[in-house]
């Protein structure tokens, strides 16, 4: 099948893309001697995910319990759940560990560390748990310093319904950084907060096997890793052009692209009028923020080569509307109704989201399969 056998919107991942990205990161981690525990988020699908584990221990990180059912039925048990835990999930991820998982749960206060405690006491059970590290006062975390480490790590360790296993961080700030060097510089502040609070429990006496990091911009130009066990990532299997606009990848290297149609043209406002609306690329407007800003996604041929200075620069829910970023006309007669376009995505876990499943092109740009994905909680 060809690109154009589709039915438009439609999902289009470049499998060679995919799997040079894929090498990239695991080349890099491979040299600071590291092992990655890939981040399935964005993919939500068994067949990108076991090409992400190809070489890496097995290990992967979800952000939901419906990714761990999922990828559990696949055979996948070592899971961390990466998402701080809610007392109401407990039981849900009692019932996974009963089938098999060895899911770990994450965690950043007293409170939550005896709820959990309980609640295995109660059940029987123990839930294992990581102390989420606030390595850049992005999101979630405790700082390093804080008394409240030791307390929580007693807790998870002295009751019978839980064990601590480690501490987290995610360097979610550097989404932020202006520069390659301010992400390295990220990168370092991370292992260095995660590392510290790893050395502050082990000389209290408590047990510390993981020590973990991870986001694509810091996992991609991390210098060193000392004192880490793992690494995860996610977004950086597929890229995107919030990613490409900090300088992590190129345009090139965005695997992820939405198939959509020309059905129409506004030619006294230059507009061309497509099929692919937010519905088809989400409300995501990551890069309006950054030096330049692609609206909801640039315009490219079904090549996947950007057209000019195409992009869609506003959306209805079903609707795409294509002007060029500077105002210019556009010849329009280039675009028939009945064109395809594909449009490279400001954040391809949103996008992704909006799809049941990835049309794969083959290396000779044939849709040579479809990979289903899914969605939800």
């Amino acid at each position: 099948m060809q690109l154009t056998d589709l039915e438009t919107p439609a999902l289009v991942l470049d499998r060679n893309l995919l799997d040079r990205n894929l090498a990239r990161m695991r080349e890099h981690l491979t040299e600071l001697k590291m092992t990655l525990r890939p981040h399935v988020k964005t993919a939500k699908s068994m067949d990108v995910v076991k090409r992400a584990l190809e070489g890496q221990p097995g290990g992967i990180t979800v952000s939901t319990l419906k990714e761990a059912e999922y990828f559990l039925s696949h055979k996948v048990t070592d899971i961390l759940y990466a998402v701080g835990i809610a007392p109401n999930k407990l039981d849900h991820v009692a019932k996974l560990r009963g089938q098999g998982a060895d899911i770990t749960i994450l965690l950043d206060s007293v409170e939550a560390a005896d709820r959990v405690a309980a609640k295995g006491e109660a059940l029987g059970i123990e839930f294992p748990a990581l102390i989420e590290i606030d390595s850049d006062g992005h999101r979630s975390g405790i700082r390093p310093g804080d008394p409240r480490l030791l307390d929580i790590g007693r807790r998870l360790h002295e009751r019978a319904g839980s064990a601590l296993r480690g501490v987290m961080t995610h360097a979610g700030d550097s989404y932020n950084s202006p520069t390659i060097e301010a992400i390295r510089a990220m990168a370092e502040r991370e292992r260095a907060a995660v590392v510290q609070c790893s050395q502050e429990l082990a000389r209290a006496g408590l047990p510390c096997p993981i020590v973990s990091v991870g986001s694509s911009p810091t996992a991609t130009f991390a210098e060193r890793l000392d004192g880490v066990t793992e690494v995860r990532a996610g977004v950086y299997m597929f890229f995107d052009l919030f990613m490409a606009g900090l300088g992590v990848c190129n345009l090139d290297d965005i695997a992820l692209s939405v198939l959509t149609s020309v059905i129409g043209h506004q030619p006294d406002r230059n507009w061309i009028i497509t099929d692919a609306g937010w519905m088809a690329m989400s409300r995501d407007r990551g890069t309006s923020k950054q030096r330049v800003d692609q609206g909801y996604g640039v315009v490219c041929d079904l090549g996947g080569r950007p057209i000019d200075e195409l992009i869609v620069s506003d959306t209805n829910q079903e609707h795409g509307i294509v002007a060029d970023r500077r105002g210019g006309p556009i010849d329009l007669s280039r675009f028939p109704v009945g064109t395809l376009l594909r449009i490279l995505p400001n954040h391809a876990c949103a996008t992704a989201a909006q799809h049941e499943a990835y049309q794969v092109l083959g290396p000779g740009g044939d849709v040579a399969r479809t990979w289903p994905r899914f969605n939800g909680w």
